[in-house]
Protein backbone atom coordinates (compact mmCIF):
# COMPACT_ATOMS: atom_id res chain seq x y z
CA UNK A 1 0.00 0.00 0.00
CA UNK A 2 1.65 3.11 -0.84
CA UNK A 3 0.22 6.86 -0.02
CA UNK A 4 -0.74 8.33 3.42
CA UNK A 5 -3.13 5.78 5.45
CA UNK A 6 -7.01 5.57 4.80
CA UNK A 7 -9.35 5.96 7.89
CA UNK A 8 -12.20 3.36 8.36
CA UNK A 9 -14.11 5.40 5.70
CA UNK A 10 -11.88 4.98 3.12
CA UNK A 11 -11.00 8.80 3.08
CA UNK A 12 -7.11 9.62 3.86
CA UNK A 13 -6.05 11.41 7.19
CA UNK A 14 -3.25 13.56 8.38
CA UNK A 15 -1.05 12.28 11.52
CA UNK A 16 -1.15 15.51 13.63
CA UNK A 17 1.50 15.26 17.21
CA UNK A 18 0.28 17.30 20.06
CA UNK A 19 2.40 18.69 22.57
CA UNK A 20 2.22 16.53 25.80
CA UNK A 21 1.86 18.43 28.88
CA UNK A 22 2.80 16.98 32.36
CA UNK A 23 1.48 18.31 35.51
CA UNK A 24 3.04 16.95 39.09
CA UNK A 25 -0.39 16.97 41.75
CA UNK A 26 -3.56 18.53 41.09
CA UNK A 27 -4.83 20.74 43.48
CA UNK A 28 -7.97 20.30 44.61
CA UNK A 29 -10.69 21.54 42.27
CA UNK A 30 -14.05 22.55 42.73
CA UNK A 31 -16.91 22.59 40.36
CA UNK A 32 -20.07 23.70 39.66
CA UNK A 33 -22.71 22.01 37.66
CA UNK A 34 -26.01 22.83 36.71
CA UNK A 35 -28.00 19.48 37.38
CA UNK A 36 -30.65 20.29 34.49
CA UNK A 37 -34.42 19.24 34.77
CA UNK A 38 -34.24 15.60 35.23
CA UNK A 39 -31.15 15.43 37.45
CA UNK A 40 -31.95 17.77 40.17
CA UNK A 41 -35.38 15.59 40.51
CA UNK A 42 -33.01 12.49 40.31
CA UNK A 43 -30.86 14.10 43.27
CA UNK A 44 -34.31 15.72 45.08
CA UNK A 45 -35.79 12.25 44.87
CA UNK A 46 -32.71 10.86 46.49
CA UNK A 47 -32.73 13.32 49.14
CA UNK A 48 -36.73 11.58 50.15
CA UNK A 49 -35.09 7.98 50.01
CA UNK A 50 -36.65 7.49 46.34
CA UNK A 51 -35.04 6.46 42.99
CA UNK A 52 -36.85 8.43 40.33
CA UNK A 53 -36.56 7.70 36.90
CA UNK A 54 -38.30 8.55 33.33
CA UNK A 55 -40.91 6.45 30.79
CA UNK A 56 -40.89 6.37 27.33
CA UNK A 57 -44.56 4.95 26.31
CA UNK A 58 -43.56 4.53 22.60
CA UNK A 59 -40.80 2.20 23.16
CA UNK A 60 -41.06 1.01 26.67
CA UNK A 61 -38.16 2.42 27.95
CA UNK A 62 -37.08 3.21 31.62
CA UNK A 63 -34.32 5.90 32.40
CA UNK A 64 -32.45 5.68 35.19
CA UNK A 65 -30.92 8.36 35.92
CA UNK A 66 -33.71 9.80 33.90
CA UNK A 67 -33.51 11.72 30.75
CA UNK A 68 -36.18 14.12 29.24
CA UNK A 69 -35.80 12.60 25.75
CA UNK A 70 -35.70 9.15 24.84
CA UNK A 71 -32.40 8.76 23.01
CA UNK A 72 -34.42 5.64 20.84
CA UNK A 73 -37.51 7.45 19.81
CA UNK A 74 -35.91 10.93 19.58
CA UNK A 75 -39.42 12.53 21.31
CA UNK A 76 -39.88 13.54 24.97
CA UNK A 77 -40.35 10.65 27.71
CA UNK A 78 -43.40 10.83 28.98
CA UNK A 79 -43.57 10.48 32.87
CA UNK A 80 -41.70 10.06 36.07
CA UNK A 81 -41.97 6.73 37.73
CA UNK A 82 -40.31 5.54 40.87
CA UNK A 83 -38.21 2.68 40.52
CA UNK A 84 -37.76 0.37 43.66
CA UNK A 85 -34.30 0.53 44.89
CA UNK A 86 -33.56 -3.27 44.95
CA UNK A 87 -32.14 -4.79 41.63
CA UNK A 88 -29.37 -7.54 40.70
CA UNK A 89 -25.80 -7.52 40.07
CA UNK A 90 -24.99 -7.02 36.50
CA UNK A 91 -21.48 -6.31 36.60
CA UNK A 92 -18.92 -5.82 39.19
CA UNK A 93 -15.05 -4.93 40.10
CA UNK A 94 -13.16 -4.50 42.73
CA UNK A 95 -11.51 -1.03 42.69
CA UNK A 96 -7.94 0.49 44.47
CA UNK A 97 -9.54 4.41 43.76
CA UNK A 98 -11.73 6.14 45.86
CA UNK A 99 -14.83 8.42 44.53
CA UNK A 100 -12.38 11.57 45.28
CA UNK A 101 -9.67 9.16 42.91
CA UNK A 102 -7.81 8.54 46.18
CA UNK A 103 -5.70 5.34 46.03
CA UNK A 104 -7.40 2.84 49.00
CA UNK A 105 -5.73 0.47 50.81
CA UNK A 106 -8.52 -1.83 50.47
CA UNK A 107 -10.32 -2.48 47.60
CA UNK A 108 -14.28 -1.93 47.77
CA UNK A 109 -16.50 -3.72 45.32
CA UNK A 110 -18.63 -1.50 42.51
CA UNK A 111 -20.90 -3.38 40.43
CA UNK A 112 -23.88 -2.24 38.29
CA UNK A 113 -27.25 -2.76 39.72
CA UNK A 114 -30.32 -3.53 37.01
CA UNK A 115 -33.16 -1.92 38.95
CA UNK A 116 -36.56 -3.59 39.29
CA UNK A 117 -39.25 -1.71 38.20
CA UNK A 118 -43.13 -3.52 38.77
CA UNK A 119 -44.34 -4.50 35.09
CA UNK A 120 -42.00 -3.59 33.07
CA UNK A 121 -39.22 -6.16 31.77
CA UNK A 122 -35.75 -5.62 30.47
CA UNK A 123 -33.16 -7.51 28.40
CA UNK A 124 -29.46 -7.28 29.66
CA UNK A 125 -28.21 -4.76 27.10
CA UNK A 126 -30.51 -2.16 28.18
CA UNK A 127 -32.57 -1.27 31.92
CA UNK A 128 -32.86 0.84 34.16
CA UNK A 129 -29.73 0.76 36.51
CA UNK A 130 -27.09 2.15 38.71
CA UNK A 131 -23.50 1.85 39.42
CA UNK A 132 -22.82 1.91 42.82
CA UNK A 133 -20.77 0.53 46.06
CA UNK A 134 -21.52 -3.22 46.54
CA UNK A 135 -21.49 -3.63 50.48
CA UNK A 136 -20.73 -7.55 51.73
CA UNK A 137 -19.46 -8.60 48.67
CA UNK A 138 -15.53 -10.18 49.07
CA UNK A 139 -12.73 -10.36 46.71
CA UNK A 140 -13.48 -13.69 46.11
CA UNK A 141 -17.35 -13.32 45.46
CA UNK A 142 -16.26 -10.60 42.54
CA UNK A 143 -12.94 -12.97 40.96
CA UNK A 144 -15.29 -15.68 40.87
CA UNK A 145 -18.33 -13.83 39.65
CA UNK A 146 -20.63 -15.47 42.61
CA UNK A 147 -21.56 -11.45 43.17
CA UNK A 148 -23.27 -11.36 39.30
CA UNK A 149 -26.79 -12.38 39.57
CA UNK A 150 -27.28 -11.07 43.29
CA UNK A 151 -30.48 -9.48 44.68
CA UNK A 152 -29.19 -6.41 46.26
CA UNK A 153 -31.24 -3.82 48.36
CA UNK A 154 -30.05 -0.13 48.70
CA UNK A 155 -28.51 0.84 52.13
CA UNK A 156 -29.71 4.66 52.51
CA UNK A 157 -28.26 7.22 55.13
CA UNK A 158 -30.67 8.48 57.40
CA UNK A 159 -33.00 10.80 55.92
CA UNK A 160 -31.30 13.56 58.29
CA UNK A 161 -27.60 13.04 56.74
CA UNK A 162 -28.94 12.75 53.01
CA UNK A 163 -28.00 15.82 50.76
CA UNK A 164 -29.44 14.94 47.44
CA UNK A 165 -26.63 12.95 46.03
CA UNK A 166 -25.88 9.89 44.95
CA UNK A 167 -24.27 8.78 48.02
CA UNK A 168 -27.06 9.57 49.70
CA UNK A 169 -27.42 5.48 49.10
CA UNK A 170 -24.54 4.08 51.30
CA UNK A 171 -24.33 0.93 49.14
CA UNK A 172 -26.17 -1.49 47.56
CA UNK A 173 -26.23 -4.78 49.87
CA UNK A 174 -27.00 -8.53 49.15
CA UNK A 175 -30.19 -9.28 49.68
CA UNK A 176 -30.23 -12.76 51.69
CA UNK A 177 -33.06 -15.08 52.01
Amino acid sequence: MTGKPLNPRGTKYDKWTFPVFEMGVVGRARYEYTTGQALGRFLAGLKEGKILGTVCDKCGRVFVPPRMYCSYCFREVDRWIEVKDEGVVVTAVMSYIAADRSRLKEPVAVGVVKLDVPGYKFDDHFFPGLMHYLCGFSEDDVKSMRAFGARVKARWKPPEKRTGSITDIECFEAVRP
